[in-house]
Formats: C-alpha cells, structure tokens, sequence
C-alpha cells in the first residue's frame, strides 16, 4: 500500500473541491436594466428568451439567482465573463 504524505492529500483534497459542483450567482444591482441583464444571460449562457427572463425575473425579486451550475474552471470563466458584463457575480459550491 503506498504511503501517502501530505502533499498527496492536499492533491486528493484539491481534485474533491474541483469535483464539486459550483454555482455561478447573480446578484441584484440598482444599475442594470432588467432587458440588458436577460439579454446577457441569452448572450453568454445561450439560454432561450424565456429561461434568461425567468432567471432576471428571479435576481430582481429575490435578490440573487443561481445561473449555472458545473465545474470550477467553466464557473471561474462565467463569473469572468459576466464581471465583463457588469453583473455583480461570485460563485459557490453547490449543496
């Protein structure tokens, strides 16, 4: 049985975290138009026009929509691309 050392369990224990599914939230800001905030939701995640309105719907009344969820790497590159649009974004993991 090979022996395992510390930084092979800091590996095994960073491969677990990037396993985890993560969710990309929109939060609610004062500055962006409801149509501009559905038409980057259909722009960057290429939702149909019903989806992206149903989740601009929900950041405005409920402060905050969990828009994609998946791996950290693509959650990362959400996060940056929406940042690029504006939004105020962040991700979590997913429960």
């Amino acid at each position: 049985m090979p022996k395992t050392t510390p930084d092979t369990q800091k590996k095994q224990q960073t491969l677990k975290q990037s396993d985890v599914p993560w969710n990309v939230v929109v939060l609610n800001d004062p500055v962006n138009l409801q149509a501009y905030v559905a038409i980057v939701f259909k722009k960057v995640f290429g939702y149909s026009q019903a989806k992206a309105e149903t989740l601009m719907m929900e950041v405005h009344t409920q402060g905050r929509s969990v828009v994609w969820t998946g791996g950290r790497e693509k959650a990362e590159l959400y996060v940056q691309q929406l940042h690029s649009w504006q939004l105020q974004t962040t991700m979590q993991k997913a429960e």
